[in-house]
């Protein structure tokens, strides 16, 4: 990869990493269009480790909530666990949400099936179009929460349940979480906001077995280049994303999700006719 896809690439990711419109599928086609070379060890890695460059950018921003601690009173006759629960609250909803995201990608990673998914430039194109009619509807179906409805345990859960969808490229971690939160009775805001923080422990452990299979594999791509290009492209995605986050929030919770779902229509469906009349999405060959 060159100084110039790794810029372009991470662009993408910054941009795209909060919106519903799935980052790992925009890099996916982005790569294409670039004729970068899918089914290398050291571009599934950078798919991946940039989108924690971008994640980093949710600390950065929302560094009140995770550098504190709930310093209210426990609820009273509580346990020492209870009470541990209680002052780590929101660490706890986060391990909690994490948990099914940690069963079902390691089981997609050992059996083979997220790599596959990775080089599908099909898969990405169908699911973006099935995703954006979704969206065309969920505000609709699911904007009834309010400020008021506790996030407890079982919906921090549920929520993780629905973040495991993305595992599919294409669908959009960012889309399933926040959908997954509203159908918890949360608002749009709100879901918006734990699916950032959710996106931490997420993407964190997502590279952290990416960076481990890159140790154990041939190290011949631990060139200068390849990690200068693994640190630009994660700086990269951090100051774009840390620009773009607030301005989804603001949308999002004034306009819903229609203008994205109509975004991924047509993207997803210029990619599928251009696959179906044998075109090729490489912009070089």
């Amino acid at each position: 990869m060159t100084l110039f896809e790794t810029i372009v690439i991470a662009i993408v990711e910054g941009l795209t990493e909060f919106l519903p419109v799935s980052s790992t599928g925009h890099m996916i086609i982005t790569q294409n269009l670039l004729g970068i070379e899918q089914g290398d060890d050291f571009v599934h890695a950078f798919t991946f480790i940039i989108q924690f460059g971008a994640i980093l950018s949710v600390v950065c921003l929302y560094w009140k909530r995770f550098f504190s601690i709930d310093r209210t009173p426990a609820p009273e006759g509580a346990s020492s666990w209870q009470v541990l629960k209680h002052k780590y609250r929101f660490y706890w909803l986060l391990f909690v949400g994490v948990l099914p995201a940690v069963v079902i990608g390691l089981a997609a990673k050992k059996s083979g099936l997220l790599d596959w998914l990775l080089d599908s430039v099909e898969v990405v194109a169908v699911m973006l179009v099935v995703g954006g009619v979704f969206m065309l509807f969920c505000d609709k179906l699911f904007n009834h929460g309010s400020d008021q409805t506790p996030l407890t345990e079982k919906r921090a859960f549920n929520i993780g349940l629905y973040q495991c969808i993305s595992v599919i490229p294409g669908v959009s971690r960012s889309m399933a979480t926040i959908v997954g939160g509203m159908t918890q009775g949360l608002t749009r805001k709100r879901a918006a906001e734990f699916s950032f923080f959710l996106a931490v422990p997420t993407m964190a452990g997502a590279t952290l077995l990416d960076l481990l299979d890159l140790l154990k594999a041939d190290a011949s791509w631990a060139t200068t280049h390849n990690i200068t290009m693994l640190i630009v492209g994660c700086v990269v995605a951090f100051v774009v994303a840390l620009l773009a986050m607030k301005w989804f929030v603001a949308f999002l919770t004034r306009y819903g999700f229609k203008a994205f779902g109509i975004y991924r229509i047509i993207v997803g469906g210029i990619i599928i006719a251009l696959l179906l009349t044998g075109h090729s999405l490489a912009m070089v060959d």
